[in-house]
């Protein structure tokens, strides 16, 4: 049983509609990337499945219990860290900590300490004191200290710096391998590239493409690099060669997977120094999804 599921998830804000039929399953043990730009459905979605949004229509499920009528038995256990993090100015990063695991379970969370050090984060500060990283590190030690089912996280290494958000990583992986599964709402591609079983793409409240990096990489072209002893002719008669760019003996284009035997047998007889050719990276993806 999927451990998170919405089906044709629909919301209106008045004239305005923020979902159109939103189609998710995150299973058990899996890292499920959610992307799109600013406005798309995201946190809309978020917010339904944290039961602080009633959906329009469709159904969202967590644990197999509806995340509206269900919500207070569906936050036991999960964990949820925001992109925008607000703490309460008196308190110290610790006590708030503290505070967020003892509303959860009711008791001090088995890696607190150990992720504090590893966050390099002081907990005796007053949050007012605080930049946007170091308030954002009180969620995220709050959240990976829990022994949760379910993490939904909505941009969660926004203020962070590269060190930081390679220690994120490492706990993304660490509670995949206790079995708990993630839900990953992100605008830094590379980071659902690298963290990511499986990714749904949305735009202007749809899903317009999911699955593997590999799924979606197998419809799209790889970008082909060819260095040659002489200039390649006839290049641009192949079927499946776009964007062909010559400049001498390098000539670069992409190229439709399919016709990759093609282009080798074209290329058997060329003096070939040096050829590359690689799949598109997930903001490539991205793009193309959202060109024109």
């Amino acid at each position: 049983m999927a451990v998170l599921e919405t089906q044709g998830l629909h919301k209106r804000f008045g004239k305005v509609q923020a979902l159109d039929g939103v189609d998710l399953s995150v299973e058990p043990g899996e890292v499920y990337g959610f992307i799109g730009p600013n406005g798309a459905g995201k946190s809309t979605t978020i917010r339904i499945l944290l039961g602080i949004l009633r959906a329009s229509a469709g159904s969202a499920r967590i644990f197999g219990l509806d995340a509206w009528r269900d919500a207070a038995t569906i936050h036991r256990d999960i964990a949820y860290v925001p992109g925008d993090v607000s703490l309460w100015s008196n308190l110290s990063g610790g006590e708030v900590i503290d505070l967020f695991l003892r509303l959860r379970t009711g008791r001090e969370g088995r890696y607190r300490n150990e992720l504090i050090e590893r966050f390099d984060f002081d907990p005796t500060k007053k949050c007012g004191a605080y930049s946007k990283g170091n308030r954002q590190k009180v969620a995220l030690i709050a959240a990976f200290s829990a022994d949760a089912g379910l993490y939904i996280m909505d941009e969660p290494t926004s203020g962070l710096d590269p060190l930081m958000e390679l220690v994120f990583r490492e706990c993304v992986a660490d509670v995949k391998a206790r079995g708990a599964s993630v839900l990953l709402s992100s605008h830094i591609l590379s980071e659902v590239e690298l963290l990511c079983d499986r990714m749904s793409i949305i735009r202007q409240g749809r899903v317009i493409d999911s699955g593997t990096l590999a799924d979606m990489r197998h419809l799209t072209r790889n970008r082909v690099s060819l260095e040659t002893d002489a200039p390649v002719r006839g290049l641009d008669r192949l079927s499946g060669v776009h964007d062909l760019q010559a400049d001498g003996t390098t000539t670069t284009f992409t190229l439709d997977n399919a016709q990759t035997p093609q282009l080798l047998a074209f290329l058997a007889d060329k003096d070939v120094r040096h050829l590359t050719s690689a799949p598109p990276t997930l903001e490539e993806l991205f793009m193309g999804h959202y060109a024109g």
